[in-house]
Protein backbone atom coordinates (compact mmCIF):
# COMPACT_ATOMS: atom_id res chain seq x y z
CA UNK A 1 0.00 0.00 0.00
CA UNK A 2 1.01 3.37 -0.86
CA UNK A 3 -0.49 6.71 0.57
CA UNK A 4 -0.17 10.32 -0.10
CA UNK A 5 -1.08 12.65 2.28
CA UNK A 6 -2.02 16.67 1.14
CA UNK A 7 1.12 16.80 -0.68
CA UNK A 8 2.76 20.45 -1.31
CA UNK A 9 5.95 21.15 -3.09
CA UNK A 10 6.83 24.39 -3.71
CA UNK A 11 10.33 25.73 -6.04
CA UNK A 12 10.26 29.46 -4.63
CA UNK A 13 6.94 30.94 -5.44
CA UNK A 14 5.89 27.94 -7.66
CA UNK A 15 3.93 25.17 -7.03
CA UNK A 16 4.83 21.90 -8.06
CA UNK A 17 2.09 20.00 -6.06
CA UNK A 18 -0.17 21.65 -4.32
CA UNK A 19 -2.80 19.48 -2.04
CA UNK A 20 -1.78 15.69 -3.80
CA UNK A 21 -4.08 12.92 -1.94
CA UNK A 22 -4.35 9.31 -2.74
CA UNK A 23 -4.23 5.84 -1.56
CA UNK A 24 -2.80 2.79 -3.76
CA UNK A 25 -3.98 -0.68 -2.38
CA UNK A 26 -1.66 -4.15 -2.84
CA UNK A 27 -2.35 -5.70 -5.83
CA UNK A 28 -3.56 -2.25 -8.08
CA UNK A 29 -1.91 -1.23 -10.92
CA UNK A 30 -2.43 2.59 -11.02
CA UNK A 31 -1.61 4.71 -14.18
CA UNK A 32 -0.17 8.20 -13.37
CA UNK A 33 -0.63 10.41 -15.94
CA UNK A 34 -0.35 13.96 -16.93
CA UNK A 35 1.20 16.24 -19.41
CA UNK A 36 4.93 17.58 -19.16
CA UNK A 37 5.03 19.68 -15.91
CA UNK A 38 2.00 18.84 -14.56
CA UNK A 39 3.71 17.14 -11.34
CA UNK A 40 4.29 13.35 -12.00
CA UNK A 41 7.28 13.42 -11.81
CA UNK A 42 7.74 15.53 -8.83
CA UNK A 43 5.37 13.17 -7.20
CA UNK A 44 7.29 9.90 -8.13
CA UNK A 45 10.21 11.97 -6.31
CA UNK A 46 8.86 12.35 -3.31
CA UNK A 47 7.20 8.78 -3.38
CA UNK A 48 10.84 7.03 -3.65
CA UNK A 49 12.44 9.80 -0.95
CA UNK A 50 14.37 11.59 -3.75
CA UNK A 51 12.87 14.72 -3.09
CA UNK A 52 11.34 16.18 0.27
CA UNK A 53 7.96 17.37 0.53
CA UNK A 54 6.98 20.57 1.51
CA UNK A 55 4.29 19.73 3.82
CA UNK A 56 2.08 16.82 3.47
CA UNK A 57 3.09 13.29 3.96
CA UNK A 58 4.19 10.38 2.00
CA UNK A 59 3.81 6.02 3.19
CA UNK A 60 4.97 3.02 1.99
CA UNK A 61 3.02 0.70 3.69
CA UNK A 62 2.88 1.53 7.40
CA UNK A 63 6.30 3.85 7.12
CA UNK A 64 6.66 7.54 6.60
CA UNK A 65 9.36 7.86 4.04
CA UNK A 66 10.60 11.05 5.54
CA UNK A 67 10.95 10.09 9.08
CA UNK A 68 12.30 6.70 7.97
CA UNK A 69 13.61 6.90 4.57
CA UNK A 70 15.71 3.68 4.77
CA UNK A 71 13.08 1.60 6.08
CA UNK A 72 10.63 2.71 3.28
CA UNK A 73 13.19 2.67 0.68
CA UNK A 74 13.84 -0.93 1.12
CA UNK A 75 9.89 -1.19 0.02
CA UNK A 76 10.49 0.21 -2.91
CA UNK A 77 11.70 -0.57 -6.90
CA UNK A 78 12.08 2.14 -8.88
CA UNK A 79 12.34 1.75 -12.81
CA UNK A 80 13.42 5.62 -14.23
CA UNK A 81 12.90 6.34 -17.82
CA UNK A 82 16.24 5.81 -18.08
CA UNK A 83 17.65 2.47 -16.55
CA UNK A 84 20.09 3.11 -13.85
CA UNK A 85 22.53 0.39 -15.57
CA UNK A 86 26.41 -0.17 -15.70
CA UNK A 87 27.29 -1.16 -19.15
CA UNK A 88 30.65 -2.30 -18.44
CA UNK A 89 28.84 -4.96 -16.29
CA UNK A 90 27.78 -7.98 -17.20
CA UNK A 91 23.84 -8.83 -16.18
CA UNK A 92 24.90 -11.24 -13.27
CA UNK A 93 27.94 -8.44 -12.02
CA UNK A 94 25.27 -5.54 -12.00
CA UNK A 95 22.53 -7.66 -10.33
CA UNK A 96 24.44 -9.11 -7.09
CA UNK A 97 25.72 -4.96 -6.94
CA UNK A 98 21.83 -4.01 -6.61
CA UNK A 99 21.33 -6.95 -3.95
CA UNK A 100 24.20 -5.80 -1.76
CA UNK A 101 23.11 -2.15 -2.30
CA UNK A 102 19.76 -3.06 -1.37
CA UNK A 103 21.12 -4.47 2.00
CA UNK A 104 19.42 -7.79 1.33
CA UNK A 105 19.90 -11.21 2.84
CA UNK A 106 24.32 -11.54 2.25
CA UNK A 107 24.15 -15.38 2.09
CA UNK A 108 25.32 -16.50 -1.27
CA UNK A 109 22.55 -19.27 -1.74
CA UNK A 110 20.17 -16.98 -0.85
CA UNK A 111 21.17 -14.10 -3.23
CA UNK A 112 21.55 -16.55 -5.83
CA UNK A 113 18.50 -18.16 -5.88
CA UNK A 114 16.55 -14.25 -5.54
CA UNK A 115 17.90 -13.76 -8.47
CA UNK A 116 17.91 -16.58 -10.30
CA UNK A 117 13.51 -16.52 -9.56
CA UNK A 118 14.11 -12.54 -11.10
CA UNK A 119 16.01 -13.38 -14.30
CA UNK A 120 13.66 -16.09 -14.98
CA UNK A 121 10.35 -13.29 -14.45
CA UNK A 122 11.74 -11.20 -16.56
CA UNK A 123 13.62 -13.43 -19.04
CA UNK A 124 16.47 -12.70 -18.88
CA UNK A 125 18.81 -16.08 -18.20
CA UNK A 126 20.23 -16.32 -21.66
CA UNK A 127 22.01 -13.19 -21.16
CA UNK A 128 23.59 -13.14 -17.37
CA UNK A 129 26.89 -13.71 -19.03
CA UNK A 130 27.09 -10.86 -21.35
CA UNK A 131 27.99 -7.34 -20.83
CA UNK A 132 25.07 -4.88 -20.49
CA UNK A 133 26.75 -2.36 -23.47
CA UNK A 134 25.95 -5.35 -26.07
CA UNK A 135 22.45 -5.77 -24.65
CA UNK A 136 19.38 -4.87 -27.35
CA UNK A 137 17.14 -2.02 -25.63
CA UNK A 138 14.49 -4.68 -24.93
CA UNK A 139 16.55 -7.08 -23.23
CA UNK A 140 18.23 -3.76 -21.10
CA UNK A 141 15.05 -2.48 -20.16
CA UNK A 142 14.72 -6.36 -18.59
CA UNK A 143 17.62 -6.02 -16.73
CA UNK A 144 16.27 -2.41 -15.74
CA UNK A 145 12.86 -4.03 -14.19
CA UNK A 146 15.41 -6.78 -12.58
CA UNK A 147 17.20 -4.54 -10.38
CA UNK A 148 13.62 -2.80 -9.54
CA UNK A 149 12.27 -6.34 -8.10
CA UNK A 150 15.65 -6.87 -6.24
CA UNK A 151 14.62 -7.20 -2.26
CA UNK A 152 10.69 -8.03 -3.20
CA UNK A 153 9.37 -4.38 -2.95
CA UNK A 154 5.92 -4.08 -2.04
CA UNK A 155 5.62 -0.84 -4.37
CA UNK A 156 7.20 -0.75 -7.45
CA UNK A 157 6.81 2.44 -9.89
CA UNK A 158 7.70 2.09 -13.78
CA UNK A 159 8.43 5.48 -15.55
CA UNK A 160 8.21 4.99 -19.15
CA UNK A 161 8.97 1.16 -18.79
CA UNK A 162 8.43 0.71 -22.60
CA UNK A 163 9.74 3.36 -24.48
CA UNK A 164 11.88 2.84 -27.34
CA UNK A 165 10.79 -1.03 -27.35
CA UNK A 166 9.38 -2.77 -30.15
CA UNK A 167 5.68 -4.28 -30.20
CA UNK A 168 6.77 -7.76 -29.13
CA UNK A 169 8.33 -6.45 -26.41
CA UNK A 170 6.05 -3.69 -25.59
CA UNK A 171 3.32 -6.47 -25.44
CA UNK A 172 5.89 -8.95 -22.92
CA UNK A 173 6.18 -5.79 -20.48
CA UNK A 174 2.79 -5.18 -20.07
CA UNK A 175 2.38 -8.86 -19.56
CA UNK A 176 5.00 -8.82 -16.62
CA UNK A 177 3.65 -6.04 -15.55
CA UNK A 178 0.24 -7.08 -14.85
CA UNK A 179 1.96 -10.40 -13.33
CA UNK A 180 3.96 -8.42 -10.66
CA UNK A 181 0.64 -6.82 -9.72
CA UNK A 182 -0.88 -9.81 -8.45
CA UNK A 183 1.16 -9.66 -4.92
CA UNK A 184 2.43 -5.49 -4.82
CA UNK A 185 1.33 -2.34 -5.58
CA UNK A 186 2.01 -1.03 -8.85
CA UNK A 187 2.41 2.79 -10.15
CA UNK A 188 2.82 3.50 -13.65
CA UNK A 189 3.55 6.62 -15.17
CA UNK A 190 3.43 7.24 -19.22
CA UNK A 191 2.95 9.35 -21.72
CA UNK A 192 1.22 6.68 -24.29
CA UNK A 193 -2.29 6.98 -23.20
CA UNK A 194 -2.76 3.28 -25.00
CA UNK A 195 -0.30 1.71 -22.60
CA UNK A 196 -2.40 2.88 -19.67
CA UNK A 197 -5.64 1.95 -20.67
CA UNK A 198 -4.06 -1.63 -21.64
CA UNK A 199 -2.68 -2.14 -18.14
CA UNK A 200 -3.62 -0.37 -15.75
CA UNK A 201 -7.41 -0.94 -13.62
CA UNK A 202 -7.03 2.99 -12.16
CA UNK A 203 -6.01 6.13 -13.49
CA UNK A 204 -5.18 9.39 -11.45
CA UNK A 205 -4.58 12.38 -13.30
CA UNK A 206 -2.20 15.32 -12.56
CA UNK A 207 -2.63 18.87 -14.06
CA UNK A 208 -0.75 22.00 -12.85
CA UNK A 209 0.07 20.03 -9.74
CA UNK A 210 -3.61 18.94 -8.48
CA UNK A 211 -5.30 15.64 -9.61
CA UNK A 212 -8.12 16.72 -11.37
CA UNK A 213 -8.88 12.77 -12.23
CA UNK A 214 -9.11 9.64 -9.40
CA UNK A 215 -11.22 7.11 -11.38
CA UNK A 216 -10.92 3.19 -12.42
CA UNK A 217 -9.93 3.16 -15.84
CA UNK A 218 -13.86 1.99 -17.15
CA UNK A 219 -15.14 4.60 -15.65
CA UNK A 220 -12.91 7.84 -16.06
CA UNK A 221 -15.76 9.46 -18.05
CA UNK A 222 -17.59 10.30 -14.90
CA UNK A 223 -14.70 12.60 -14.37
CA UNK A 224 -15.43 14.74 -17.14
CA UNK A 225 -17.16 18.25 -16.33
CA UNK A 226 -19.45 18.01 -18.69
CA UNK A 227 -21.95 15.87 -21.40
CA UNK A 228 -20.70 13.53 -24.14
CA UNK A 229 -21.96 13.29 -27.87
CA UNK A 230 -23.52 10.42 -29.13
CA UNK A 231 -23.20 9.91 -32.44
CA UNK A 232 -27.33 8.65 -34.02
CA UNK A 233 -28.45 6.45 -37.21
CA UNK A 234 -32.18 7.02 -37.32
CA UNK A 235 -34.98 6.55 -39.78
CA UNK A 236 -37.20 8.91 -39.80
CA UNK A 237 -38.41 12.55 -41.25
CA UNK A 238 -35.29 14.73 -40.09
CA UNK A 239 -37.45 18.14 -39.00
CA UNK A 240 -39.69 15.75 -36.51
CA UNK A 241 -36.36 13.39 -35.56
CA UNK A 242 -34.38 16.76 -34.46
CA UNK A 243 -37.46 18.30 -33.04
CA UNK A 244 -38.00 15.00 -30.66
CA UNK A 245 -34.41 14.83 -29.81
CA UNK A 246 -34.17 18.34 -28.11
CA UNK A 247 -37.14 17.79 -25.97
CA UNK A 248 -35.97 14.90 -24.53
CA UNK A 249 -34.50 15.65 -21.04
CA UNK A 250 -30.93 15.54 -20.30
CA UNK A 251 -30.33 16.51 -23.93
CA UNK A 252 -28.11 19.74 -24.75
CA UNK A 253 -27.95 19.60 -28.52
CA UNK A 254 -29.31 17.63 -31.09
CA UNK A 255 -28.04 18.37 -35.21
CA UNK A 256 -28.16 16.41 -38.00
CA UNK A 257 -24.24 15.72 -39.77
CA UNK A 258 -25.83 15.25 -43.12
CA UNK A 259 -24.57 11.93 -43.97
CA UNK A 260 -26.98 8.76 -44.55
CA UNK A 261 -26.52 5.29 -43.91
CA UNK A 262 -29.06 3.26 -46.14
CA UNK A 263 -32.16 4.88 -45.40
CA UNK A 264 -31.37 6.60 -42.19
CA UNK A 265 -29.91 10.02 -41.13
CA UNK A 266 -26.91 10.50 -38.91
CA UNK A 267 -27.11 12.74 -36.22
CA UNK A 268 -25.18 14.30 -33.04
CA UNK A 269 -26.51 14.75 -29.36
CA UNK A 270 -24.99 15.89 -26.78
CA UNK A 271 -25.91 14.79 -23.33
CA UNK A 272 -25.94 17.08 -20.09
CA UNK A 273 -23.44 16.00 -17.47
CA UNK A 274 -24.32 12.91 -15.38
CA UNK A 275 -27.40 12.03 -17.72
CA UNK A 276 -26.83 8.64 -20.49
CA UNK A 277 -29.86 9.38 -22.94
CA UNK A 278 -29.39 6.48 -24.55
CA UNK A 279 -32.45 4.46 -22.91
CA UNK A 280 -34.92 7.78 -23.57
CA UNK A 281 -33.29 7.58 -27.50
CA UNK A 282 -34.61 4.14 -27.72
CA UNK A 283 -38.28 4.44 -25.94
CA UNK A 284 -38.44 7.74 -28.03
CA UNK A 285 -37.96 5.95 -31.41
CA UNK A 286 -39.63 2.69 -30.44
CA UNK A 287 -43.04 5.39 -30.04
CA UNK A 288 -42.79 7.49 -33.07
CA UNK A 289 -41.80 4.09 -35.04
CA UNK A 290 -38.36 5.07 -35.87
CA UNK A 291 -35.29 2.40 -36.53
CA UNK A 292 -32.17 3.03 -34.53
CA UNK A 293 -29.36 1.51 -37.13
CA UNK A 294 -26.88 2.79 -34.98
CA UNK A 295 -26.25 4.72 -31.54
CA UNK A 296 -22.56 4.99 -30.22
CA UNK A 297 -20.71 7.24 -27.55
CA UNK A 298 -18.37 9.85 -29.63
CA UNK A 299 -14.69 10.61 -27.56
CA UNK A 300 -14.81 8.19 -24.88
CA UNK A 301 -11.32 7.09 -25.85
CA UNK A 302 -8.42 8.07 -22.96
CA UNK A 303 -6.93 10.17 -25.28
CA UNK A 304 -10.29 12.21 -26.26
CA UNK A 305 -11.00 12.00 -22.14
CA UNK A 306 -7.61 13.43 -21.16
CA UNK A 307 -7.52 16.20 -23.63
CA UNK A 308 -10.94 17.37 -22.06
CA UNK A 309 -10.03 17.25 -18.66
CA UNK A 310 -6.23 18.74 -19.29
CA UNK A 311 -8.58 21.69 -21.50
CA UNK A 312 -11.24 22.06 -18.95
CA UNK A 313 -8.38 22.72 -16.28
CA UNK A 314 -7.08 25.10 -18.02
CA UNK A 315 -10.16 27.00 -18.90
CA UNK A 316 -11.17 27.11 -15.08
CA UNK A 317 -7.92 28.18 -14.30
CA UNK A 318 -7.22 30.92 -17.07
CA UNK A 319 -9.48 33.68 -14.80
CA UNK A 320 -7.49 33.29 -12.01
CA UNK A 321 -4.81 33.34 -13.61
CA UNK A 322 -5.33 36.47 -15.46
CA UNK A 323 -6.68 38.14 -12.44
CA UNK A 324 -3.09 37.38 -11.18
CA UNK A 325 -1.26 39.43 -13.61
Amino acid sequence: MVKAEHLVKRFGQNYALNDVSFEIQKGEVVGLLGPNGAGKSTTMNILTGYLSATSGAAFIGDVNILDDPIGAKKKIGFLPEQPPLYPDMTVEEYLRFVYALKGCDPDAKAREGHLEKICTAVRVQDVKKRLIKNLSKGYKQRVGIAQALIGDPELIIFDEPTVGLDPKQILEVRNLIRTLAKDRTVILSTHILAEAQAVCERIIIINEGKIIADERTDNLSKAIKDGFSYELKITGPQKDVLAALSDLPGVKTASATGERDADALCYIVESDRGVDPRKAIFNLCSAKGWYILGLEPVGTDLESIFIRLIDGTAQDAAPARRKAH
